[in-house]
């Protein structure tokens, strides 16, 4: 046998191990003014929840009270309406509250807009009845801008629903358009895409899956063409690692293995009053993180 001194030679020769070491994104201050020197008027805070009753229990609602939006947006509640919890049902803070549930499913999909000022008006859905039975849209119309909250569906495991997602892409843009011919739109959600390799970890591994197919992916980008802005890349075009979605499996959300799914997109008209758009990836409660925009309307 070697001697041990030989032996512990072997070793020290031995390169280490590399460790993957998680890169995490760092929010960094809230700004408030706008390049052109507007300071914001609206705060609007987005949330994708994954069931507002298991949220609720995660005390995402206290993360909310301290972040203190004017409006906030929730996207798959999975609760009906008679179900919701008394906890945010009779909310004081946002006297305003609207919300949208699948008529089909029970449990499924679902989103909400509460809002401390009375908009002007309210509608639900986009106007078509294929799109409509989900419980994905509610637009609320304010003096001088619309706000839409959506939950846009998702392709589907083996991308089962991708035809679908294209016809809803079409008429959801049409929607849109529509609506920011007559005011300022601002839209949040759950727009369940990753629209550039940047926007998620593993963009080589993920081109045949949902959320990051070419056919999303454009879908996306015609919504941007049709006069739309990403607010988050605009303001940070480069950076990484900003992810708004993490799977509950493999450890993802520690390793910030992610996909940025989340966004504000607003009318080109906004963009001399935006602020800023945040995400709040340190705050928990359901699978995705809030997401918070600055703008001056």
């Amino acid at each position: 046998s070697e001697p041990e001194s030989k032996k512990a030679k072997k070793d020290d020769e031995k390169p280490e191990k590399e460790v993957d070491v998680p890169i995490l994104y760092q929010d960094p201050p809230d700004k408030l003014t706008s390049s052109s020197g507007k300071k914001y008027t609206l705060k609007v805070t987005s949330w994708n929840v994954d069931g507002i009753r298991a949220w609720l229990k995660k005390k995402g609602l206290e993360w909310v009270k301290e972040e203190d939006p004017d409006v906030l947006c929730l996207q798959e509640t999975k609760c009906a309406e008679k179900q919701l919890p008394a906890d945010i049902r009779d909310l004081a803070e946002y006297p305003h509250k609207f919300w949208a549930c699948s008529s089909d499913k029970e449990g499924y999909s679902g989103v909400a807009l509460l809002s401390k000022n009375k908009p002007l008006d309210v509608t639900y859905g986009i106007g078509e009845e294929e799109h409509d039975k989900e419980g994905r849209v509610i637009t609320a119309e304010f003096p001088s801008y619309f706000l839409v909250t959506a939950y846009v569906p998702n392709a589907g495991r083996g991308l089962v629903r991708l035809e679908y997602r294209q016809r809803w892409d079409e008429a959801f843009r049409s929607y849109l358009e529509g609506l920011a011919a007559r005011k300022p739109l601002i839209l949040c959600g759950d727009l369940n895409v990753a629209h550039q390799e940047i926007d998620l970890k593993n963009p080589k591994g993920n081109k045949k899956n949902a959320g990051f197919t070419l056919e999303e992916r454009a879908g996306f980008t015609q919504l941007l063409e049709a006069g739309f802005v990403d607010t988050f890349r605009h303001l940070y075009p480069d950076t990484p690692h900003a992810y708004t979605f993490w799977t509950y499996m493999m450890n993802a959300r520690a390793k910030n293995v992610g996909w940025r799914l989340d966004y504000f997109v607003i009318s080109r008209g906004l963009l001399e009053g935006l602020c800023d758009s945040k995400i709040r990836s340190s705050a928990l409660g359901s699978d995705h993180c809030p997401i918070t925009l600055y703008v001056a309307v």
